[in-house]
């Protein structure tokens, strides 16, 4: 691996994201790095019959909370990391981050992961795991609850 000059961190605002910021800020201090703090606003994907696409009126709101929140993590992650900056996407979450990845080329992504296992894992997938079977990057996965 060569030299880390740029992490790129994805979150989600759960409990399994905080690991994952002291983790992406520890390595940006120690080597020196610069980080992007990334979130993907995901809007239900689901409708009702009949209905061919999500009023604005409930993206709006999603949307403006997802700011909010990628703007007061950024301020924290600031106190640390000064130059950090912040990409807020919409869409899929792994194939945003995957996008993301693609475009700004970072040299490493940090992603927490929830952990789970058996059919919640199968049921619901894993964004993390998806972000680490095709990012063309290595991928650090810090698990909830871990130290």
């Amino acid at each position: 691996m060569n030299r880390v000059e740029h992490i790129l961190v994805a979150v989600d605002f759960g409990e399994s994201s905080q690991g994952a910021i002291e983790t992406a800020i520890f390595l940006a201090k120690t080597f020196r790095a610069s980080l992007t703090v990334t979130h993907t606003c995901e809007v239900p994907a689901y409708a009702y019959p009949g209905m061919a696409f999500v009023p604005m009126d409930l993206l709006t709101p999603i949307e403006d909370a997802a700011k909010k929140a990628l703007a007061n993590t950024l301020a924290d992650v600031n106190k640390s990391v000064p130059v950090a900056k912040g990409v807020l996407r919409r869409g899929l979450a792994a194939s945003e981050t995957i996008d993301l990845i693609n475009e700004v080329k970072p040299d490493l992504v940090v992603v927490g992961t929830h952990g789970r296992k058996g059919v919640a894992r199968a049921f619901l997938g894993s964004v993390a795991e998806k972000i680490v079977r095709l990012s063309p990057v290595p991928v650090l996965t810090v698990r909830h609850g871990e130290d």
